[in-house]
């Protein structure tokens, strides 16, 4: 029974390395949002979504990271090659997630989404059947972010995770079996990368 319990889970992972470099150096996860770190924000989507456990992949000031937010309960990987893109965190989430007992999921999310939110975390860890699902939120039929991967296609996803494009080959290629969540009206996938970004900071 527990096996088959472990598989129904859904594990949150969260992509926090970057370091702002169009924001002039600022980490991410440490940009400030209703008074609290952002990535705070993204970890309580993920756990209000139904994500068990979360995953948080750092990089820059990481040890910063580490003494500001709060992150108790949290998996936290460090991820030394961040500099090189996203696609180096997402290869140390999922190769994490695979040395684990228990999860039949992944649900990848972004550190520098404020907009998005434990109702679209639900929505796409909704779609999840199998170890072989595939989901990811869409936006006025857009794929976008948060994004299920099923236990089958970890291996694959992390071969291919390369600089910033991240998993965007292997789902282009996949979309025959990809599933798209309809979030827009739950959620607002603008993201944090430049100065004029920073007014959806609240």
């Amino acid at each position: 029974m527990a096996r088959d319990d472990a598989h129904t889970r859904v594990a949150g992972l969260l992509l926090a390395a970057g370091g702002g470099r169009r924001l002039g150096g600022r980490p991410k996860a440490l940009l400030t949002h209703e008074g609290r770190p952002l990535v705070e924000h993204a970890v309580r989507a993920l756990r209000e979504g139904g994500c068990t456990p979360v995953l948080v992949v750092l990089g820059a000031a990481r040890d910063e990271v580490r003494e500001r937010a709060e992150l108790a309960g949290c998996v936290l990987i460090d991820n030394p090659e961040w500099a090189e893109g996203m696609g180096t965190s997402l290869r140390a989430g999922l190769e994490r997630a695979a040395t684990s007992e228990g999860a039949g999921a992944v649900l990848v999310s972004l550190v520098d989404q404020p907009g998005i939110g434990p109702r679209a975390v639900a929505r796409v860890r909704a779609a999840y059947r199998s170890p072989a699902t595939l989901a990811a939120a869409s936006y006025g039929g857009r794929r976008g972010h948060p994004v299920l991967f099923g236990r089958q296609h970890w291996a694959e996803v992390a071969r291919g995770a390369r600089g910033d494009a991240g998993a965007r080959g292997y789902l282009a290629a996949s979309a025959g079996q990809l599933t798209l969540v309809e979030c827009g009206d739950v959620a607002d996938p603008a993201d944090i990368d430049t100065p004029e970004d920073l007014t959806r900071l609240r």
